[in-house]
């Protein structure tokens, strides 16, 4: 159950919710007493998964389809909430994807979306949806980066990595914020998890001949993210599964030799065109 005793319904809103991570996201929100706005391009499959919350647990959810890539689409989400007397104690910025291939061998405007994504959106759902939880004094955030944002970047897939070291600095900057207030806030580093990501890159072959001690699965990713920002002292870098707190402690002791394993196995789960 979630960590308020009144009977009023708590709400959380989880972006790119449809499958994958954010799917589970809502899964286990709702398990824990949650009501859900959930929040993707394809209205099917969050009405899916809303009638399996519903039955499963009598949980209540709000369906806003909205595509992150355009301009407005975050104010269009704080309006509907707004229009449906919404207020959000929970919001996990899960929506996102990566771009395959070189930074100059892709076109502008397929970074730019890319960028409104995983950048932009995260900045400004939060800067729409924090003030409330400021002025209640309590509220989480999660931001789901990714451990790729805590160890060097490679070739290909240029701006990802780059996109999720933005997130862990700017999740570090909001908890410092919203520390005094009751406001918790964290960034969910996953490493290679079992979802659709792969799929939409294109990068599937390569990456499946990964060893299996590398992958994780969604439902331990999402637990331990959600059991990191619930925490009384959250950890606001929250780094899923020992494999890879391990590489993100050897690259802190030794950046050229996590630069050089990096570079040397990128080949393995980059696509360069």
């Amino acid at each position: 159950m979630n960590e308020h005793s009144d009977s009023q319904p708590v709400w959380a809103l989880v972006t790119g919710a449809s499958s994958g991570i954010g799917a589970e996201f809502a899964r286990q929100l709702a398990a824990r007493g949650y009501q859900l706005v959930l929040v993707a391009r394809r209205r099917e499959r969050l009405e899916a998964l809303a009638a399996d919350l519903a039955q499963e647990h009598g949980t209540e959810s709000h369906i806003i389809t909205a595509d992150l890539t355009e301009a407005g689409a975050c104010q269009q989400i704080a309006n509907e909430m707004a229009g449906r007397q919404l207020s959000v104690e929970f919001l996990v910025n899960n929506a996102g994807y990566g771009v395959p291939g070189r930074l100059v061998t892709v076109d502008w405007a397929t970074h730019e979306d890319f960028l409104r994504i995983m950048v932009n959106a995260v900045c400004e759902l939060s800067w729409l949806l924090m003030p409330a939880m400021l002025e209640q004094g309590r509220g989480h955030i999660i931001n789901v980066a990714s451990v790729a944002g805590l160890t060097p970047s490679t070739a290909g897939h240029t701006l990802y990595g780059a996109s999720k070291a933005f997130l862990v600095r700017f999740s570090e900057a909001l908890a410092a914020e919203g520390a005094a207030y009751g406001v918790k806030v964290s960034a969910l580093c996953p490493g290679f998890t079992y979802s659709e990501f792969h799929d939409v890159t294109g990068t599937r072959a390569q990456v499946s001949a990964l060893p299996s001690f590398l992958w994780l699965q969604a439902d331990e990713v999402v637990r331990y993210g959600l059991d990191s920002v619930l925490r009384k002292r959250p950890r606001v870098v929250a780094v899923p599964g020992r494999v890879y707190r391990l590489l993100v402690w050897l690259n802190g002791a030794c950046p050229p030799l996590g630069r050089w394993l990096a570079n040397r196995n990128s080949h393995r789960f980059r696509k360069l065109d």
